[in-house]
């Protein structure tokens, strides 16, 4: 555990690789790490594919768990385990529509703004938790995100109205957004977000990070540039930000059909 967090890795990832790697254990009688080869290492992946019928995500990152222990803390040296490849699915993206009525069917005024700031400032919901008063700067409408994905700061939007709210918020607490012990869960804003879907009778999969697909692609249907809202969103990889492009349906209405200009 201590290799992992001399890494920077995330309290999540730490979990999954400890996670897969004591299954791991369990499936080789607890061996010493020493004698393990990398044919049973293969043997563990194939028996999560058939007969856990794992997704291709799961059997992918147990393998970078398998191969962070043996490679990176025991130098075993494992190369060429092959996985297959996860499958290039479209992000769910609300429409504006969908998006007022989500907001409109929110339990109440705290649930309402929670999702408010989801979509104004296209937050990961673990960012959204850790989000504190002292990173806001309302008359500037913005506010910063401290060690994000990859451990990066970055700044992010606030919108006028949401600017407001805040600051008619009594600011009594460290977190923006409080619990019974310090900031939420992510499994309540979770929770706030999947019931307010119910209620908005919206018929897709709604979660949290539904909303931040929806700000990256209303920000490209406006016309906005692409790096730009790739650094809104920190993504690492302008790949990773261009698949906004793929799901943005006003670029594709705008687009003439060849048989219009016969």
């Amino acid at each position: 555990m201590n290799e992992l967090k001399l890494r920077g890795y995330s309290p999540k990832t730490i979990e999954a690789y400890l996670k897969y790697n004591k299954e791991f254990a369990l499936f080789t009688s607890e061996r010493p790490a020493s004698q393990i080869t990398i044919d049973e290492v293969k043997s563990y992946l194939a028996h999560l594919i058939s007969e856990r019928e794992a997704s291709a995500r799961t059997v992918n990152l147990a393998r970078s768990a398998l191969l962070f222990f043996f490679n990176e803390v025991h130098n075993k040296g494992f190369t060429n385990i092959k996985t297959p490849k996860i499958k290039a699915s479209l992000p769910t993206v609300l429409t504006k529509e969908e998006v007022k009525r989500l907001l409109e069917c929110a339990g109440n005024e705290k649930s309402r703004l929670i999702m408010m700031t989801l979509y104004s400032s296209g937050l990961r919901v673990s960012e959204l938790t850790k989000l504190k008063w002292k990173d806001l700067e309302l008359d500037d409408k913005i506010a910063w995100v401290r060690s994000g994905k990859g451990s990066k700061d970055r700044m992010i939007i606030l919108s006028d109205l949401l600017s407001k709210n805040f600051k008619q918020i009594s600011k009594n607490s460290t977190y923006v957004f409080s619990g019974r012990n310090g900031s939420l869960t992510t499994r309540n804003i979770q929770k706030i977000v999947t019931n307010a879907a119910k209620t908005a009778k919206i018929n897709k999969k709604v979660t949290p990070h539904t909303l931040r697909h929806s700000f990256a692609t209303h920000l490209l249907e406006s016309g906005n540039d692409i790096r730009m809202i790739q650094e809104l969103l920190g993504h690492s990889n302008l790949q990773t930000t261009q698949i906004y492009t793929h799901v943005s349906s006003e670029h594709k209405r705008n687009v003439r059909s060849p048989l219009d200009l016969l």
